[in-house]
């Protein structure tokens, strides 16, 4: 075991700050999700998905008027 470790140490350490990088994408797109944050940053008018991005706070905005 120890001999097989030290012939790919540097695999390991390779693959161990990979998985770190993509934890941490992760980890930023949950954040940005949850602050109501766009995940493309784009004008909205061009995007062929312009009513499903924001659909949940225009039912809010639509419940709040129509009261």
């Amino acid at each position: 075991m120890l001999e097989w470790l030290s012939e790919n140490w540097v695999n390991i350490l390779i693959l161990a700050g990979v998985a770190a990088l993509v934890a941490l994408a992760v980890i930023s797109m949950i954040r940005d999700k949850k602050a109501g944050k766009s995940s493309c940053g784009c004008n909205c008018a061009n995007c062929a998905l312009a009513g499903k991005c924001h659909s949940a706070a225009k039912t809010k905005k639509q419940k709040g008027n129509a009261v």
